[in-house]
């Protein structure tokens, strides 16, 4: 019997997922070492992370989860060509797009729903470069940011993952992403990493 994972990755035909973008804000730093820890050795795909960060202070986050992961962490550099098994994360105060070439760009335009770095850009950034190959994942947060990224994600073919707003430790952002339509999959926290892993493995050989 196929996994609910492995029809979504049978949806794309067959190309491997390029990218998995993923966002959160307020509980993000508990959130995503449990979702980026649990991401193997070996993991196929590049991932990029939005989280919502203090604007005027130097952030530790990549060497806080790098303690963590299995995956080497690191804080996104303007220009630099994302790979496979590296975490990107967006810097404090600056955006973070990613390229149909997989090179990414580092922004200091407007505040997108009040934040920079902002989830919508980045999940808007993949859908358009990678489509139907791309990964959207959504944790916990205040706000909205990250709906409209979704629905981008969706209408390419891409694949949205969401934390089940019940297990979220602040509901705002996957109550928004789920409320588009456009979530495949509504999870609770500990099942994400197995999620996106399953997907990945089943798509990127």
């Amino acid at each position: 019997m196929s996994s609910p994972q492995t029809d979504l990755a049978e949806t794309g035909g067959g190309e491997p997922f390029g990218v998995v973008a993923v966002a959160s804000s307020a509980g993000g730093i508990v959130a995503l070492g449990r979702v980026l820890g649990g991401l193997p050795k070996g993991f196929a795909a590049p991932v990029v992370v939005v989280q919502h960060l203090d604007r005027r202070h130097r952030t530790v986050i990549a060497e806080v989860l790098g303690r963590r992961c299995e995956l080497a962490v690191a804080l996104a550099v303007h220009g630099e060509h994302i790979e496979p098994g590296r975490i990107y994360f967006a810097p404090p105060d600056r955006h973070l797009l990613v390229g149909p070439d997989g090179v990414l760009a580092l922004s200091d335009s407007a505040l997108v729903h009040f934040v920079r770095p902002s989830a919508d850009l980045l999940f808007e950034s993949v859908a358009g470069a990678y489509g139907a190959n791309s990964v959207a994942c959504v944790l916990t947060g205040t706000g909205s940011d990250g709906a409209m990224g979704v629905r981008a994600v969706k209408d390419r073919g891409g694949t949205v993952i969401v934390e089940d707003p019940a297990t979220a430790q602040f509901k705002g952002m996957p109550s928004a992403a789920v409320a588009t339509g456009a979530a495949d999959l509504v999870l609770p926290l500990d099942e994400i990493s197995a999620a996106i892993n399953g997907l990945v493995e089943a798509r990127n050989p």
